[in-house]
């Protein structure tokens, strides 16, 4: 009995919803009706719910997008921190930049009052540094091999008249980091060793020199040769841009071109690499470590 009156309350609350109620506007003076229109509960609750959904998303919209959300509790604060974060970047940036243009001033004025020595001024033009000290600190153990070596060996006629080789007290700086596709093979003429890099990377004077050409060649791009003491040549073929002219003076693992593809006989971002002694070709790898 229960569940009948319930299912018939139920129909009953249902047909109130979709029953149609009729609202009419007329003229006072004529009682003409002027329009009407019909609409039941449901369809009441149906606009209305669209409207507030259009509301509440056209006024987030509002908020998120203009600085209103700025007034919400706890927004402001991140804001805020992210503001900080990034004038604290700012104004690190600022003062490195400011410490390089304040020793770059007091250099120039160095330079200007002859103030500077002339070693200093190379390590600072340049990112080389030239003449550098390699040796390693002996143990207790080699200083006396060492000592007792000189003192059996002093009388050795032979060691008045040393045979030097044309790379006694020489480092050779690595052209450019990349890995080596292709070694030196006299037999077929290949008088130097390819090293697979990056494009545009830096590539370096192996030595202090001299530039002595600098030029475009068919097969092998844009090529550069420097002139190194004791007779040493070396020779940077392929590159994409060359930063020295010639007659000018390079130090050791200083940047003197940017590894490229340049020339018909390249199939890919490289650098050729080639070291004559005495108008010889060597092999680089005997002197270098690649």
């Amino acid at each position: 009995m229960a569940a009948k009156q319930t299912k018939k309350g139920f129909k009953s609350f249902w047909y109130k919803m979709r029953f149609k109620y009729k609202l009419s506007f007329f003229n006072e003076g004529t009682l003409e009706e002027v329009w009407s229109f019909r609409m039941s509960r449901l369809t009441a609750v149906y606009v209305l719910s669209v409207f507030a959904f259009i509301l509440i998303t056209v006024t987030s919209l509002i908020i998120i997008t203009t600085p209103i959300r700025n007034y919400l509790p706890g927004y402001l604060d991140v804001e805020v921190r992210k503001e900080i974060m990034q004038n604290a970047l700012r104004a690190d940036s600022l003062e490195r930049v400011l410490i390089i243009h304040s020793l770059y001033l007091e250099n120039v004025s160095g330079l200007l009052t002859g103030t500077m020595p002339l070693d200093s001024i190379r390590k600072i033009d340049s990112l080389a540094q030239t003449n550098a000290n390699y040796e390693i600190p002996r143990t207790k153990k080699e200083v006396e091999f060492v000592r007792t070596f000189e003192e059996e060996e002093k009388y050795n006629l032979t060691t008045l008249n040393p045979s030097h080789t044309p790379t006694d007290a020489i480092f050779f700086y690595k052209p450019v980091n990349g890995m080596i596709s292709a070694h030196y093979e006299a037999d077929i003429r290949h008088y130097g060793i390819d090293l697979v890099a990056a494009p545009k990377e830096s590539v370096l004077a192996t030595l202090d020199g001299t530039v002595i050409f600098t030029g475009f060649d068919p097969q092998y791009g844009n090529v550069i040769q420097l002139q190194h003491k004791n007779g040493f040549v070396s020779i940077y073929k392929h590159n994409e841009l060359l930063l020295k002219r010639m007659g000018d003076l390079v130090a050791a693992g200083e940047a003197i071109a940017l590894v490229g593809n340049t020339g018909n006989l390249s199939t890919g971002p490289h650098l050729h690499f080639e070291l004559w002694n005495k108008g010889i070709p060597v092999n680089p790898e005997e002197y270098i470590a690649f």
